[in-house]
């Protein structure tokens, strides 16, 4: 992995496993862009005193030379599950941003009138 990654837990206790989750996810973004950056995840356990279903909430910021990507507050009752998803958001943005860097964009579709 050539990006700096800052994996930071909110609410709950640092977890070697969530962390080898995050690492092994992050690792992959490398194949879509090899300039990235920094690569920063927060893992928040939301509401705490809770008694049942106790969501966590991820956030990415990932930087690449002039931009910035933001997966903010997905929320998912088991932690594996949310860094799943957030990680699924990050790489379709990811991939939306290099496709507009090459050019590769689809053409929007005119629209004729009636």
């Amino acid at each position: 992995m050539k990006q700096t990654l800052q994996i930071n837990f909110h609410g709950m206790e640092r977890s070697d496993a969530v962390q080898d989750a995050v690492r092994r996810r992050a690792e992959k973004l490398d194949r879509f862009a090899s300039d990235i950056v920094s690569c920063r995840v927060v893992v928040d356990l939301l509401q705490k005193h809770q008694q049942q279903g106790r969501p966590f909430g991820v956030r990415i910021d990932l930087t690449l030379p002039g931009h910035e990507l933001v997966v903010d507050r997905v929320e998912r009752e088991d932690v594996y599950v949310a860094l799943r998803d957030a990680f699924d958001d990050m790489t379709r943005r990811l991939e939306d941003l290099v496709r507009k860097r090459r050019g590769d964009e689809k053409p929007r579709p005119r629209e004729y009138p009636a």
